[in-house]
């Protein structure tokens, strides 16, 4: 899944292969030994017949040059984070397959060409240790950014290694100099000063929430052993996690443990002086960070504060220590209309910036205090109908930067200055392909309950309505993550240009217009997003832009459950579907890998009157013989530690056992990112591009 409020990369999984009470025997179960002998066989057997299928697409090689081109262009954007006086950047291209992490100056990097600086060679390590590394991130203590923390993964699994890092000394620090050290396990550790940390990992058999995350936040402090550190606070195995973290307000501290009791519901403490204090904050708000004393949430449902009422998806704020006394002051910041949805919160040392979502489309307003003590709002003069991201904001600095991109225009990097909201554009990605050829247009569809659903189409401007183009309606729809337009040169170059339609769907389930557009498509109302998404395919069929012949389909993780549930529902709509690293089986998605952690959004298939109605949207159980499915294309990883490769396994298995033809391929690194490096990246969008080419045209 695509995790986004809680950043759970923590480790230790438990693999159940036992069957259910009361349910049909599953003859698949053996494929969900990963990585045993019979399995793995006849993964091979199938990826060989996948791949000699699809490869005999007579442009494939052509596909995966472009792919290639566009993966390892050095005129590509080198995004970048400050760190002290450096700005940092992780940079994959044909020399480092797996990576660097590099550095240059600030004053350095607005250059043509920058002079980077190595500081961690991710293809030299693997190397020198035997291991497929795949870096996950570098975690540093702030402010003075002197040491960090490394994750590792093997092949590209959420679980990692974390080892301690001189920034400086460009050096990992062994544990014989008091260094330290997590072995591999989904873990969360957070510096709290140089020498303490918080830390939850598998520390026993009892340490870990029944969906594979620490169930125990312990301090651990240099120099003594992991299994010394003591307990700061234990939670429910049935939690999805328990972390710790430190959040600053410029440079003052607050030390946050929080219980996640489902993926969208937390209980959250202070520790203080060696003390827990419980925050009476609505447990299903999202804290967002903190701000000259205050606390900024964004509320999931609407509150009541004495006679004052705040709106569902409105940021308020409260000062600290009225929350931390128990007695929270709210008031607020911002709060969005029925066509708009809060994307980003970021703070500067002066100002809250909110990035807002109009109608799918991205506007930056700052707040800033008068004297008065009023807030005051300005809109950052950014081009409209494109999509903006925010990062590198810090309490510390006045400028940060903005990322701008389009479906035809390529990114821009720009730097803010918070003061004068003065734009400077940086870099520009070269455009990768002939972008005045297309035209992007945004369309409702009205989906079976009356609900107008967004979605855009990047075509020809000489498209003919004749309902033969090859169209690719892409959708996810799910955990209140948006859909943006966003600017993709392997879209442009391998479908775009080669007569392909491609529609973005911003249907129910994600969170385009907020929380009310996710919450309406949760666990018994899971049909809505579906419903949506049929509605899109048969308005883009209305419109004579494709048809059933001609509309293919692809999504991923979630979106690969909406993949399934699309076929089984409306075989008769598509005539090609890409799920990728998908889950299928929904009677068992809460016992395999992080699934657990996903019974907020869909339910509890162990509970008889949620089984009633997860079972209607469980593809694995709506197969049936007879149903004209088309020949779908399934991919996943060995290595997806998240989404357990059996769904996309057992899913193929049936569907062959029943007569159907059906493409897998499963790459046997890549996490659930699907691909480890930029190799096997391009080999598997190439695969997916033919597919479609193969199918549709």
């Amino acid at each position: 899944m695509k995790y986004k409020k809680l950043s759970l990369c923590f480790a230790g999984i438990t693999l159940s292969i036992g069957v259910n009470a009361g349910t049909p025997k599953d003859n698949y179960l053996w494929l969900e030994d990963v990585e045993g002998a019979k399995p793995m066989k006849w993964v091979k057997d199938k990826n060989a017949h996948s791949a000699k299928e699809i490869k005999s697409y007579p442009g494939f090689d052509k596909l995966v040059s472009n792919s290639l081109e566009i993966l390892n262009d050095k005129q590509r954007i080198p995004y970048a984070t400050r760190k002290g006086d450096f700005l940092y950047n992780f940079w994959k291209d044909e020399n480092h397959t797996r990576g660097i992490y590099r550095r240059t100056t600030i004053a350095d990097y607005g250059s043509d060409n920058p002079k980077w600086e190595t500081v961690l060679d991710i293809d030299a390590l693997g190397e020198v240790e035997g291991v497929n590394w795949v870096f996950k991130g570098m975690n540093c203590l702030y402010p003075t950014n002197e040491r960090c923390f490394v994750s590792l993964s093997r092949g590209g699994a959420d679980a990692v290694e974390i080892r301690e890092f001189d920034l400086n000394g460009k050096r990992f620090i062994p544990v014989a100099e008091k260094g330290f050290f997590l072995p591999e396990a989904k873990s969360s550790i957070s510096w709290i000063d140089k020498d303490t940390v918080f830390v939850g990992t598998s520390f026993d058999d009892k340490s870990m929430t029944d969906s594979g995350y620490p169930r125990v936040v312990k301090i651990w402090h240099r120099g003594t052993e992991l299994k010394d550190a003591e307990l700061v606070f234990a939670g429910d195995k049935k939690s999805v996690a328990i972390a710790a973290n430190t959040l600053f307000d410029g440079l003052t501290p607050f030390n946050l443990v929080s219980e996640y009791h489902t993926f969208y519901t937390a209980s959250h403490s202070t520790y203080k002086q060696g003390k827990l204090i419980a925050l009476p904050l609505p447990q299903d708000a999202e804290i967002k960070g903190i701000f000259n004393g205050l606390l900024f949430i964004e509320l999931k449902s609407a509150l009541t504060q004495h006679h004052s009422q705040f709106n569902q998806g409105a940021i308020v704020y409260t000062p600290i220590d009225k929350l931390v006394a128990g007695k929270p002051d709210y008031h607020l910041l911002a709060s969005p209309s029925k066509t708009s949805a809060i994307s980003q919160v970021s703070f500067t040392k002066d100002a809250v910036y909110i990035n807002w979502l109009e109608n799918v489309k991205s506007k930056l307003v700052r707040y800033k205090l008068d004297d008065a003590g009023n807030w005051q709002t300005t809109k950052v003069n950014f081009p409209a109908n494109g999509a903006l991201s925010v990062f590198d904001v810090s309490q510390l600095n006045d400028d940060f930067f903005v990322n701008y991109t389009g479906f035809l225009t390529p990114p821009s990097l720009y730097s803010v200055d918070s003061k004068d909201l003065k734009l400077k554009k940086l870099k520009s990605m070269k455009a990768q392909f002939d972008a005045s050829q297309f035209e992007t247009k945004q369309y409702f569809a009205k989906s079976k309950d009356g609900t107008l659903v967004p979605y855009f189409v990047v075509m020809a401007k000489d498209t003919k309505l004749n309902g033969k183009n090859p169209t690719l309606l892409y959708g996810y729809g799910g955990f209140e993550v948006s859909l943006r337009p966003k600017y993709s040169a392997t879209i442009g170059k391998n479908w775009l240009e080669q007569g392909g339609v491609y529609v973005l769907a911003n249907i129910r389930g994600g969170g385009e217009y907020g929380p009310a557009w996710h919450q309406a498509a949760l666990k018994q109302n899971r049909h809505k997003a579906y419903e949506d998404f049929e509605a899109i395919a048969e308005d883009l069929i209305k419109r004579k832009i494709t048809s059933s012949q001609h509309l293919g389909i692809q999504g991923g993780s979630n979106g690969g459950l909406l993949m399934g549930a699309a076929f089984t529902r409306r075989p008769d709509l598509y005539n090609a579907v890409v799920c990728q690293v998908p889950l299928l089986d929904m009677k068992r998605f809460n016992k395999l890998l992080a699934g657990a952690s996903w019974m907020g959004e869909y339910g509890n298939p162990d509970v008889e009157n949620e089984w009633q109605y997860i079972k209607t949207f469980s593809p694995y159980h709506n197969l049936h013989k007879d149903k004209g499915y088309p020949k779908v294309f399934f991919t996943t990883s060995t290595r997806d530690d998240r989404v357990h490769p059996g769904h996309a396994r057992k899913m193929v298995a049936k569907m062959e056992d029943m007569g159907y033809q059906v493409l897998y391929y499963e790459n046997i690194e890549g996490g659930h990112a699907g691909a480890a490096d930029n190799n096997q990246a391009a080999e598997l969008n190439s695969m997916t591009f033919a597919y479609l080419l193969q199918q549709l045209k």
